[in-house]
């Protein structure tokens, strides 16, 4: 009896299982998703967060600088490093030991051109001494130009 019972609940309920597999067309249709316009206004806010912080933030990336002094003296590398200072306070300057070395750099240029024009400069106050442009890793900011171009290479 009770496999009688199984059968015709089974002959029962199978059409109505078979029926939950087919597809419709309906089922096929179009879905309308309704967006919050608040969430476009997060986005943008988002993105100038984004816009911010990388501008904010140094890069190091290839450039040049100014060796003004390559000396085995500590003193006179610090003197001509603090002379460098005083007379050009927007361009950082850099001590670097490389022994038995001390070599005194100045600034962060992108390009051979930029650090010629500080070079002559420096050339004026230290005739007679080798003032080198050379390649190096440079601090990089960048500009809101870099970041408006950055974002035309992004679309």
């Amino acid at each position: 009896m009770k496999t009688l019972i199984f059968f015709i609940s089974l002959f029962l309920i199978s059409p109505v299982i078979v029926h939950a597999q087919v597809y419709t067309k309906d089922s096929f249709s179009t879905v309308i998703v309704h967006k919050d316009p608040r969430f476009d206004e997060l986005a943008a806010m988002q993105a100038e967060i984004n816009r911010r912080s990388y501008l904010s933030t140094s890069r190091f990336v290839r450039g040049f600088r100014i060796q003004a002094a390559n000396t085995q003296n500590r003193d006179e590398a610090n003197a001509i490093k603090a002379e460098l200072l005083r007379r050009f306070p927007d361009q950082k300057s850099y001590l670097l030991y490389q022994a038995p070395n001390f070599r005194v750099r100045i600034g962060n240029f992108l390009t051979q051109k930029d650090a010629s024009k500080l070079r002559k400069m420096i050339s004026a106050l230290y005739p007679g001494k080798g003032i080198y442009i050379v390649p190096d890793i440079v601090e990089h900011t960048p500009s809101a130009d870099d970041v408006y171009e950055q974002d035309i290479l992004d679309k």
